[in-house]
């Protein structure tokens, strides 16, 4: 089939939405991937591919340099651990190519196995970490992709790969901490509920607009147990086991709106399908009982300075630890990769305790009967 040439006024958009990204230049586009499954990743550094690397944000929001990546990319590829992420390893599982990031050279031509939009330290509020790319930014990149593949394959064919692709999601983490910031050891219930609720309006808002461009398959994550992280513990000055409990109870709170508000989009919205990993309390089992999925270190990161390695990984005077494999956290946040390869099996072909009510296995299965009208994507905007 025949290419259509891209529209030059929706790389300008790029450009004032992503800042110094000059490589991108229009091209004709082309389809690349074996359309064997496609899957469009939004969200945070745990599932950044390297987008950040393309972004004005300063050296602790990107993940391009040693040892970042050690265990499998040489150089640092950008992703926020030693190795792969859950999303690399569900691409594995759904016969998918690595994904690479939004940003790079090339980056705007479609691909009919998906996108990955993350950017590490951004949030569903456009105010968390200016500079990273919101989930609002995240969706106009997606809208623009949109534009991409009708052009190329027509609106018909289309509408049949957007409704049969899935929509990964990782997001609230980085909210949460920045409500942390200014709320360390107390906030008013009204205030934690009304930043909980939010934060999850900003989400539904995502994905009301991706379900009516022609989505119906989606998937979460729920935030990590920000309370039990070695960079949270060093900063509130715990010692043994000891979580903090400010940030317990803010995550508690989003991961229950989070499961209510798939609940919801279930009966609003006809054909909406989702899946919700239960990430929170599969890091907690495995901080809890390490040796149960053969973890000998969970209280301490395997990169990183401080008491627990929490903070400054590759960066100035660090420790790094000699077997990652060993570990549960690579650096003060974020998972080896040897974790992640745990927690993307049980996503994809969990068992109802940990990923409800579809695994990610039988939400690529699903067949999609719903109709999809396409709306008019003219210029974007951040507004």
């Amino acid at each position: 089939m025949a290419c259509a040439t891209s529209n030059l006024s929706s790389y300008i958009t790029v450009l004032l939405l992503f800042g110094n990204v000059g490589f991108l230049t229009p091209t004709s586009c082309h389809i690349h991937g074996d359309g064997n499954a496609t899957m469009f990743v939004f969200g945070d550094s745990f599932f950044d591919p390297g987008n950040n690397n393309y972004l004005n944000v300063s050296l602790s929001e990107k993940a391009n340099f040693w040892p970042y990546g050690e265990t499998f990319f040489k150089p640092a590829s950008g992703r926020f651990s030693d190795g792969r992420l859950i999303p690399d390893f569900i691409a594995l599982h759904a016969n998918l190519p690595m994904w690479a990031p939004f940003l790079q050279p090339g980056g705007l031509e479609f691909n009919i196995n998906g996108a990955n939009f993350a950017s590490g330290g951004s949030g569903a509020l456009r105010e968390t970490n200016p500079g990273t790319l919101s989930l609002e930014m995240q969706l106009n990149a997606f809208t623009l992709i949109v534009s991409s593949l009708k052009e190329t394959v027509g609106d018909a064919e289309a509408e049949k790969i957007l409704a049969q692709a899935v929509y990964l999601y990782s997001t609230g983490n980085n909210d949460i901490g920045q409500f942390l910031t200014f709320h360390p050891y107390n906030a008013t219930q009204l205030q934690k509920q009304m930043f909980t609720d939010t934060v999850i309006g900003n989400l539904t808002e995502v994905l009301k607009e991706v379900y009516e461009i022609g989505g119906s398959k989606f998937a979460f994550q729920t935030v990590t147990p920000i309370a039990c992280l070695p960079i949270v513990r060093q900063d509130y000055n715990l010692s043994g086991n000891e979580c903090a409990e400010m940030p317990h109870v803010m995550t508690t709170l989003f991961n229950t709106a989070l499961y209510e508000m798939a609940e919801d989009l279930e009966t609003q919205l006809p054909g909406f399908k989702y899946s919700i990993f239960d990430f929170y309390n599969q890091v907690m089992d495995r901080i809890n009982y390490p040796s149960k999925y053969g973890f000998k270190v969970v209280n301490d990161a395997c990169c990183g300075s401080g008491v627990y390695h929490g903070v400054n990984c590759g960066l100035g005077i660090y420790e790094l630890c000699n077997n990652t494999s060993e570990y549960l956290f690579f650096d003060g946040s974020h998972q080896t990769e040897h974790a992640y390869s745990q927690l993307a099996e049980l996503w994809w072909n969990g068992t109802s305790t940990t990923t409800a009510p579809y695994t990610l296995k039988q939400l690529f299965e699903l067949d999609s009967a719903i109709e999809i009208s396409f709306n008019d994507f003219g210029a974007l905007s951040d507004e």
